[in-house]
């Protein structure tokens, strides 16, 4: 395989910011091989690729139930068990915050987009991973931390690294809201009820930041988790990632929120696109219908993403054959989390267009893990909360590359190229900021010479 070279000026110095949380303490469970110790590193090194799998579907308040299904050569077990309470004397790890000098959350940009190997004695594979199918508690934001560990420590029971959530787990997804909306007119009771959503999302860095922290240090599980994020007075629709150390590793913001989540939702710039290195392969998210985002897509799988997580609020009968064609694009793992919700998750004084019957369900779900040649490995399901996992041979991303990789061999740069701005956009430059105002005579898209560099891919 040749090598390509990517140059990145160096213009930004990473510097590590500890935030510590309450006092550590030694875990019973024992670590995982291969989690580096928290350090002031941004980046893990990949452990290698790849798919098979023995999926596992775990849902609460039932009995323990034994199935088998096969969906073309992979063999699915499921079974259903009820959810677990977690451990309370797990440790809480130190927290790393990484800043730029722009103030904006490091990146790993497009590090490289070859495939890392390394030998067998640190190389994991194959993995566990988990997506959560289940309902937070909308607009509470502490009872929500709980239920998140809840279900963390459930996914890890059954041997888990990675879990992910879907989006806008905490703390909600306000299906059929309208927030006193129309065109020409916002009602004072729309007003209070965005004020409710702000006051029970999450700031980065946070309190809930930390505690998500602790519980992926707690469980030894790397975490993928939807939030929704405020900043000043806006909200966004937010990934956060942390690592089996307890550590902060970065976020995703969603770049375009769809339909009405446009009234509530700001937008995210190209500066929160990360694809992370890790013990278990290379992590990123694409948030719901940002996945119709052709140009998007293209920009993870340069990348070289591996387990390309996908948390969702889309529950239609479709959305399992979107993430079979990106699996198949990409020759990645897609992992996506939905929620299963009813109103009566909701408080009693939730409006929703959808209907206000306790049972009605808001959103059937519909998670699935597929591997890097459109297999299902596990879900979707339908019907109720439940944990899916399965067991990923994460060489099968290599082996799904030898006739089809995208961003590569398949690639035609002399016909397509696609250019990623991922510097970051703030609305205000001041004096004071790293970030220079723009010189005279450049357009939008293009910085100083002491700002950071314009990406290509």
């Amino acid at each position: 395989m040749g090598t390509r070279s990517v140059i990145i000026p160096c213009v930004m110095l990473l510097r590590p910011h500890s935030l510590e949380g309450p006092a550590a303490q030694k875990s019973n469970r024992p670590p995982t091989p291969g989690v580096p110790p928290v350090r002031s590193e941004p980046w893990h090194r990949a452990s290698g690729i790849g798919h098979r799998a023995v999926g596992t579907v775990s849902s609460p308040g039932t009995s323990p139930v034994s199935a088998s299904a096969t969906r073309g050569p992979s063999r699915v077990a499921c079974r259903f068990r009820p959810f677990l309470h977690p451990p309370r004397s797990a440790p809480a790890s130190i927290l790393y915050w990484w800043r730029c000098e722009n103030y904006s959350q490091m990146t790993t940009g497009q590090s490289s987009s070859q495939l890392h190997h390394t030998s067998d004695a640190n190389k994991m594979n194959p993995i566990r991973a988990a997506v959560v199918q289940a309902s937070p508690y909308p607009f509470d934001r502490e009872r929500t931390l709980e239920r998140v560990a809840e279900l963390t420590a459930e996914a890890a029971s059954e041997g888990s690294q990675l879990v992910v959530f879907p989006e806008a787990f905490l703390s909600a997804y306000p299906w059929g809201a309208s927030f006193g909306a129309t065109l020409g007119q916002r009602t004072p009771e729309g007003r209070e009820e965005f004020r409710r959503y702000w006051d029970s999302a999450v700031e980065v860095p946070g309190p809930a930041v930390v505690r998500l922290a602790e519980i992926a240090g707690e469980n030894q599980v790397y975490l993928v988790i939807g939030v929704i994020e405020r900043d000043l007075g806006t909200l966004y629709c937010t990934v956060l990632f942390f690592a089996a150390n307890g550590s902060y590793l970065g976020k995703h913001r969603k770049l375009m929120p769809t339909a009405s989540e446009r009234l509530v939702w700001g937008f995210g710039d190209g500066s929160t696109l990360p694809v992370f290195e890790t013990p278990l392969g290379k992590i990123g998210a694409v948030i719901c219908w940002e996945n119709y985002m052709p140009l998007l897509r293209m920009a993870m799988y340069s990348k070289g993403i591996q387990l390309y997580c996908a948390p969702t609020a889309d529950s239609r009968d479709t959305w399992l054959s979107s993430m079979q064609h990106v699996a198949l694009e990409g020759r990645c793992f897609v992992l996506s989390a939905c929620q299963f919700v009813r109103r009566q998750d909701f408080p009693d004084d939730f409006d929703s267009s959808f209907g206000n019957e306790p049972e009605t369900v808001l959103s059937r779900g519909g998670s699935c893990i597929i591997d890097p040649l459109g297999q299902v490995l596990a879900g979707p399901n339908y019907e109720s909360s439940c944990i899916l996992t399965a067991s990923l041979d994460l060489d099968d991303v290599v082996r799904g590359k030898y006739d089809f990789d995208v961003s590569g061999h398949y690639a035609r740069p002399d016909v397509f190229r696609l250019n990623v701005n991922e510097s970051p956009a703030p609305s205000v430059v001041t004096n004071g900021s790293p970030l220079d105002p723009l010189p005279a005579g450049t357009d939008d898209h293009t910085l100083g010479e002491d700002s950071l560099p314009r990406h290509d891919s």
